[in-house]
């Protein structure tokens, strides 16, 4: 049965896309620990990070660099927050979120807004700074 990602990469659920590309793509969290959360996942359903094959590891995480780059400025924060978990989706994912203080971190707290304009309006300003 196909992730809850590959259906929003399949489009059978909707995603605030920033970036694409043929090995992988990055959305916005739908529960953002701070507002411009992003997730960067391989287009291959892998479950664990560790079954990447190098390159393709190397790739998602210049991917996630170059989103943490356009994150720094849209949200004007402090640092860079980067988790890969793996627990709740069975298919690899790095999150990438702007963070002010290590309150940020928590993974209980999430903080963002939920709102699907807001969301959509935070992936807008991504784009902006990837442009």
């Amino acid at each position: 049965m196909a992730s809850i990602f590959t259906k929003i990469l399949d489009g059978e659920i909707p995603g605030a896309f920033v970036y694409q590309d043929d090995r992988c793509a990055a959305f916005m969290d739908i529960s953002p620990l701070t507002d411009g959360h992003v997730l960067v996942i391989p287009r291959e359903e892998i479950d664990h990070w560790l079954d990447l094959p190098e390159d393709l590891t190397a790739h998602l995480m210049s991917v996630a660099q170059k989103i943490g780059r356009a994150q720094k400025k849209a949200f004007s924060c402090e640092r860079i927050g980067v988790l890969i978990q793996g627990y709740e989706v069975p298919h690899v994912h790095i999150h990438v979120w702007p963070t002010n203080s290590v309150e940020d971190f928590r993974l209980e707290n999430t903080r963002g807004s939920t709102e699907a304009e807001d969301i959509a309006a935070a992936a807008e300003k991504i784009k902006a700074e990837l442009a």
